[in-house]
């Protein structure tokens, strides 16, 4: 079996804002009037991640392994999806090195509470908080999410073979 000793996956995901529902992102409520549509609880930032590790270990994508057509699973959060991901990572042979991503939303304003997502997102995965990155962006009210429609989110996972004890 062909294994790299490092190997980097991307992801992407976006969701619409809907009134009635909690926003969660990268595992943190955040104070908001609306919350991201989905089948689980529509964690983009999350999802993102998810799939770039997916994509680190040759797995496919989200929807492949939690599609939404699977009514056992909704409402999910999110954590509980990248905690199985992850688990699939380690299982293969690898850790994480790092994660970098972005959450690109003109509403609400996310600076305050990067550090907060970053601390929940690497307790989910279970890595030191340094290897996780988390930056927020607008688009300067350009297209829907400038728009307020929705929130976007854009990830980077490089993982390494883990050394044989």
């Amino acid at each position: 079996m062909y294994a790299p000793r490092m190997r980097v996956g991307q992801g992407i995901d976006a969701h619409r804002l809907e009134a009635g529902r909690p926003l969660v992102l990268g595992g943190v409520p955040i104070e908001h009037d609306r919350g991201l549509e989905g089948h689980s609880d529509g964690d983009v930032l999350l999802h993102a991640i998810t799939n770039a590790l997916l994509g680190a270990v040759g797995r496919g994508d989200l929807g492949r392994h939690f599609p939404s057509s699977n009514h056992e699973i909704e409402g999910i959060s999110s954590r509980v999806i990248l905690e199985q991901v992850m688990g699939w990572v380690r299982d293969d042979g690898y850790r994480l090195a790092n994660v970098d991503a972005t959450i690109v939303a003109q509403e609400p304003r996310l600076g305050p509470h990067t550090a907060k997502i970053e601390a929940m997102v690497a307790a989910t995965l279970d890595v030191h908080q340094a290897q996780v990155n988390v930056k927020v962006t607008s688009t300067d009210g350009l297209g829907a999410i400038g728009r307020a429609e929705g929130i976007s989110a854009i990830a980077v996972a490089l993982i390494e073979r883990r050394e044989r004890s």
